[in-house]
């Protein structure tokens, strides 16, 4: 029932999103700035074994992306790279892996291989995150456990909201968690936008005579 709802959910979204919004991101993506539109680094996914995950590029080239984690305030990020973190529109590649059959809409976020390794040393048992197909989004992240894993606290409770997760899996809790996600994305989006106008509105007030 998963695997159906996680095939059909991500080909509507496909033809009805993707398809139109996919070429005008690569587009803007081209016109920011050099480089290629998507960015490919290899995540770990169920079982331990590695897969290519699929995202659009937010950064500058060369920026070693693919071997240190973003941090807020991150330089090597674009300007367009920002909005489409705060909106996880750069993560919308990842309908593909999906399809492909490495994610799931609905799962533990899948990391790094230098991030597994790390957590697992901290916290045994880690890697029991691995018995899910990782996915689009998680209850870690819904409850706002997400981007940079900077303290040990940090990757305790995403520890823990996905051993929850695990523990739980159904069809109501991955619905719940969907759709907390569309609250939190929408939410986050506009509050980018209203953070942009507000400091371009404080630019403009500066330059004009007192």
């Amino acid at each position: 029932m998963k695997r159906g709802f996680d095939i059909a959910f991500s080909i509507v979204f496909v033809l009805c999103i993707l398809s139109w919004l996919l070429p005008l991101l690569a587009l803007l993506i081209r016109l920011s700035s050099k480089g290629p539109v998507f960015f490919v680094q290899k995540r770990i996914g169920f079982g331990g074994k590695s897969f290519s995950c699929y995202k659009l590029r937010t950064m500058v080239i060369n920026a070693d992306a693919d071997r240190v984690q973003a941090t807020e305030n991150d330089k090597r990020i674009t300007r367009l790279g920002w909005f489409l973190r705060k909106s996880n529109m750069d993560e919308f590649p990842q309908f593909f892996n999906v399809l492909k059959g490495d994610m799931s809409i609905v799962g533990p976020r899948p990391h790094m291989y230098a991030d597994c390794h790390h957590f697992s040393e901290l916290l045994p048992g880690y890697k029991f995150r691995n018995m899910v197909k990782p996915g689009l989004t998680g209850l870690a992240q819904v409850k706002g456990f997400h981007g940079p894993t900077a303290t040990r606290h940090c990757i305790l409770m995403r520890y823990h909201w996905d051993h929850y997760y695990i523990r739980n899996i159904g069809w109501r809790l991955d619905t719940g968690i969907l759709l907390h996600t569309i609250w939190q994305r929408f939410w986050s989006v506009t509050r980018f936008i209203a953070s942009q106008s507000g400091r371009k509105a404080g630019s403009e007030r500066k330059i004009l005579p007192g």
